[in-house]
Parts: structure tokens; sequence; C-alpha cells
């Protein structure tokens, strides 16, 4: 049976999805402008450090003030509407939610959610990937510990990704490469808040109108956020990252078979079974006509000459030898999609893109020189952004994950370029999200 399908059952049954967000901001607003539209599913409670600025989401998006009424999770549970306060903890603890959607982008916080949520045995569905960036793989397994399911989020591209990889093979391929596209030049990666319309694509007037935080967006444009996502896929899909971090090779979706092969084949892979980011903008930083900058794609094998015949037959574009193919989805819809991840968690209990390993890691990078006593700002931010590495080679560096590179203070100098280490910075060791890095590295490396 269809999600759909299952969906409408449980509206018939009078037994809807009951679901629990934390965080209300751009992301979370997108689900939430697809709720109202989705059959069998009831967003019950709302948690936000402000509930006035989710009140003021909510009317953006649509809905109505009568909507948001009760006066606890137990009033919108028998009213059919949804509670919106700051108790998480509530949130996540309240016996009649089925599914938490964790949408804070605060990677520190949304460990904390998340492992709560475990012991209360809810499953996740957690949009703050550059959580799982830097704990992914051990966040999952606490989950199945816990008999729960923990999972990337669908609209997200890390989750549109697994599931091209999955489509890959289940039919049978071999997947060579698998990633997302980008818009790219080497100077974005010192780009900071205050430059980031500019090099975005969008005016001001533009962003504000959309509520756009220029930090959240400048962490896609420094680089940063493509490694978060290339980190998570790797992660979750059993793929291998660039031993120097992406190379953002420049390509048109047609000539992606090209660029996604072995270097030994004219492409830029190191290996097969690569993630890899492709750049929307040409050598001289002109747009590509036909590119894939907001897209998803894998690139498969043809291993035998029939199925590279069928290739042909059919029409599928391939390299120019004819034995690779790319699939790919041109554009993603972010939180207009979360809905998929709900219903399979919630319906079928299974996650839509989930950690299996622990093969990439996204260290904190300088933008520029840092000084003694400076405070990190994390992703997106002024003065570091992340660079893709190898897991093993970031524990063996003592790499200082970019998702723990918030409000830490710089010990001694770091000259622009260079990656940070664990001494290069004082920091919080008590948090949860520090406890639980830490841990992982133990088990995993």
């Amino acid at each position: 049976m269809s999600l759909h399908a299952k969906l409408l059952k449980r509206q018939a049954e009078g037994k809807p999805v009951r679901v629990g967000l934390i965080g209300a901001g751009k992301f979370g607003s997108m689900y939430l402008a697809q709720v109202p539209r989705t059959p069998g599913v009831h967003l019950a409670a709302i948690a936000d450090i402000s509930p006035d600025n989710a009140r003021a989401n909510l009317a953006r998006v649509g809905w109505e003030a009568q909507r948001t009424s009760a006066s606890s999770i137990d009033d919108a549970m028998k009213k059919g509407t949804t509670h919106i306060g700051t108790d998480w903890q509530a949130l996540v603890s309240h016996p009649g939610i089925d599914v938490v959607v964790e949408c804070t982008g605060h990677p520190i916080a949304a460990v904390e959610h998340c492992l709560e949520a475990f012991r209360n045995g809810k499953p996740v569905v957690n949009v703050t990937v550059e959580a799982d960036a830097f704990c992914g793989p051990l966040l999952a397994r606490k989950a199945a510990d816990a008999g729960v399911v923990y999972s990337l989020a669908f609209g997200d591209q890390p989750a549109l990704i697994c599931d091209l990889v999955d489509w890959a093979r289940t039919c049978g391929f071999p997947v060579v490469a698998a990633g997302r596209g980008h818009k790219w030049q080497p100077h974005f990666c010192e780009s900071t808040p205050d430059t980031v319309w500019d090099n975005w694509g969008l005016t001001r007037e533009q962003a504000v109108r959309g509520g756009l935080n220029p930090k959240m967006f400048n962490s896609f444009l420094d680089g940063s956020k493509p490694s978060i996502e290339s980190t998570a896929v790797a992660n979750a899909c059993g793929l291998h990252v660039p031993s120097d971090g992406l190379l953002f090779p420049s390509a048109s979706v047609d000539q992606i078979p090209n660029v996604t092969r072995p270097r030994s084949e004219g492409g830029v892979l190191e290996r097969k079974g690569m993630v890899e980011v492709i750049n929307s903008l040409d050598a001289q930083a002109r747009p590509i006509e036909y590119e894939i900058r907001m897209g998803v794609w894998v690139t498969v094998e043809g291993e035998t000459e029939y199925i590279r015949n069928c290739f042909e037959e059919y029409k599928a574009q391939t390299d120019t030898s004819g034995r690779y193919f790319t699939l790919y989805k041109r554009w993603h819809l972010i939180g207009l999609e979360v809905g998929m991840s709900v219903a399979s968690v919630a319906l079928r209990g299974e996650p839509t893109g989930v950690a299996t390993c622990w093969n990439a890691d996204v260290v904190a990078t300088a933008k520029r020189d840092l000084a003694p006593g400076e405070l990190l700002d994390g992703e997106g931010g002024y003065t570091v952004w992340g660079k893709l590495t190898p897991a093993v080679k970031s524990v063996q560096a003592g790499g200082l994950p970019l998702g723990l590179a918030h409000d830490v203070k710089v010990v001694r100098p770091v000259k622009k370029g260079q990656s940070l280490s664990w001494a290069d910075v004082a920091m919080d060791t008590s948090t949860p999200a520090y406890k639980v890095r830490r841990e992982m590295e133990q088990l995993f490396a």
C-alpha cells in the first residue's frame, strides 16, 4: 500500500499520525505549509524558543489563528489543533506524539533533542543535518538500541540522494558516484553573512520577504553545507569521499556521466563509489545553461554489453563510452517534502536515509587568520567553513567537527585555510553533543 493510501486509512479511522515539531523557522515553516493539505497527519505540538516567531511563520504560510489555540498538548490532542510553546522536553516525552521532527538547525541542541526523544521511545526525523554530519552514526545506533527509527529528512538533498542510491542498488546497478549540485567559486569559502546575497543571486529585499537567514544561506554558499550533506550521504550509503575535499567539477546535466567517472577513464573520481558536488558555474564563473544547482544525481555503471546496449536503445544520456549513466532530479523542495519522511517513519518504520558507517567528517577550517580569544561562530558565519574529510584522516589529525564549532574560543593562532583541531580551541566538554562525538570516535575510529 502506498504511503498516501496508508495516510488516508489513518484519517478514515480517526487515528492520525501525531507529530511534534521542534523549531518553526524557514525549513519548519515549509513543512507547516503542507500539513493542512496532508491527510492522516495531526501536528499536535510545536516547541520553539520564540513562540511569537513561530506564530508569525504560521501566519506567513496561511494557518488560521484558531488552529493554534490549544492551551496544552493534551488540549491539542482533544481538539485536533496545535499547541505552541517552548518546552521541547514536554513535547518529546508526551505519550501521544508519534514522530518528532527536529528542525532547529542548531546541531548542538539537536543532538540533545534526538537523544531525549530516543529515551522516550520516539522516532525522529532529523532535519538538522549539521548534527548528523558530526555524530549521525552514533545517533543511528542509539536510536536502534532504543527500538526507534532515526531518519534524515526527505526534501533535504541527502535523503533524496539516498533514495536515488537505493533505486540504483535495488535495480542491480553499481553506484559510481552520487551527490548534489551547487554554485561554486573557490573564494566563496571566505563568504560571510554580509556578502551572501550578492553571491547567492538574491536581493536583500527578496531575502527579507522570504524570512531568509543570511547565516544559514551562507552555510550553503561557503561550501559548508555541501560538505555536511555529502558527509551524511557518504555515511548513510557507504560511499567514499575525496581525500582533500570536494572538487566541485563544472558540468551541465548531460555532462555529469563524463565527469563522475574514474580519472583513469577521463573523469574526476579517485575511485568508483564516491560522493561529489557538481558546479553550476563553468571555469570562467559563467552560469551553465542546463545546470543541476538545486538538484541531486546518481551515476551508475552498465557492467555488461547488453545493459549498455539498453542504455543506447532507450536513448539514455550516458558518458561518451556508453558505460556510465546518470539519473537525476533537477530540483528539491526542501521542507515541502518532509511529509514523506514523517509518513515513512510512522507508517512503515523505515528511515529515508540513516547513517550505516563512518566514512566522512566535516572539519572546521579558518576563513581568515584567527587569533587567540576569538569565538568561532559555526557554519555560515564569519570565522570558519566546513571541509569534507575522510573520517580516518579527521580522527588522526584530531579535527574539530564543524558542528561543534559554535561559541568556542580559539586558544592559539590559526592561519587562513588551516583546518582546526581540538587543541586549537577551548571546548565545553559537558554538552551531550560533545560527549556523543567523543564516544563515536572511540567506537567507530
